[in-house]
């Protein structure tokens, strides 16, 4: 109960943040088009070391252990996802299906869940948040950008996988962890700093995301529910339920199912637009499961706390 109410006032937090950038987006402080500037900001900038500073803690064995343990448990959750999005869509018209097991597959872990992550289990958390989001992005770079794009190369793949600035940070957060190297309060002071606009940068993009949209017209699209209800509901509910026959419990599993439970990736409009899907059903996947994700996180922490 206790991890529920402490989720429920956090994602209020992240509302109010959110409602800020819909205002400013509105008010015309900034234009919809510079959400583009912003984003690149927190992917090259923010989450890398938000990462990097999660590593910069004194080396702990049983940590060690935790961190290889979220890397398993991160590969587990993210294959139930997909396997759930397949399944599911199979009956799906073809046209629609790619994008639709896209968003229904992989989340928005980054921008919603660390923010979450960190209210909820604070620095370790992020550690092994950290593995989970490494797992995430090998295979959104791999298996979702085969699956949205028809077809991809090898040399694609691996370009897209090593120039990842998230993983790039991971790999560097490893040596300075494992190697035990010391880093100086005048470098780790400012990567704390920087790491630290991580929650309200994202929150303020996801408000100009929701404020430059059409929300009635999203609404329209017939696909759109079918994709909350497997994204938010259906998939979460599945991983617990593993979880839950496997017999694990602790830290370590609750921060791989949050993160495994946040809403649509925000990059399934990107890839709709550049491989001519649908559009109009990747937008309203990612604006209403955000929306729709306000409640249904702070219900599925709770049901962990139940389960688990």
């Amino acid at each position: 109960m206790d991890l529920a109410i402490i989720a429920a006032k956090q994602v209020l937090q992240l509302l109010l943040m959110i409602l800020a950038g819909a205002v400013c987006c509105k008010a015309g402080v900034f234009k919809p088009q510079d959400k583009s500037i912003l984003s690149n900001i927190l992917l090259y900038l923010v989450v890398p070391a938000m990462v990097i500073d999660s590593y910069l803690v004194e080396f702990d064995p049983e940590t060690f252990r935790n961190l290889l343990s979220a890397f398993g448990l991160s590969i587990l959750a993210l294959a139930i996802g997909l396997a759930v999005a397949v399944l599911a869509t199979c009956r799906v018209a073809k046209e629609n299906r790619a994008i639709l097991r896209f968003a229904c597959g992989f989340s928005n872990a980054a921008y919603m869940g660390f923010p979450l992550i960190k209210a909820l289990f604070g620095s370790e958390g992020l550690l092994y948040a950290s593995a989970f989001v490494t797992v995430f992005n090998i295979a959104l770079w791999t298996i979702g950008y085969g699956i949205v794009s028809g077809s991809a190369s090898a040399k694609e793949i691996i370009h897209s996988i090593v120039t990842c600035p998230c993983i790039l940070a991971v790999a560097l957060g490893l040596v300075l962890y494992l190697g035990r190297v010391p880093v100086p309060e005048v470098l780790a002071g400012p990567i704390g700093t920087i790491g630290s606009m991580n929650t309200p940068l994202s929150m303020i993009i996801t408000g100009a995301t929701i404020a430059s949209s059409d929300l009635k017209k999203l609404l329209q699209n017939k696909n759109l529910f079918l994709t909350l209800g497997l994204r938010l509901l259906v998939v979460p509910a599945a991983a617990l339920a593993v979880f839950a026959l496997l017999g694990v419990s602790g830290m370590v599993p609750m921060v791989v199912l949050i993160l495994e439970a946040c809403p649509c990736v925000t990059i399934t409009t990107v890839f709709a637009i550049r491989f001519h899907h649908d559009e109009e059903l990747a937008a309203g996947a990612v604006v209403f499961s955000t929306l729709c994700s306000i409640i249904t996180l702070p219900l599925y922490a709770l049901a962990l706390t139940a389960v688990l």
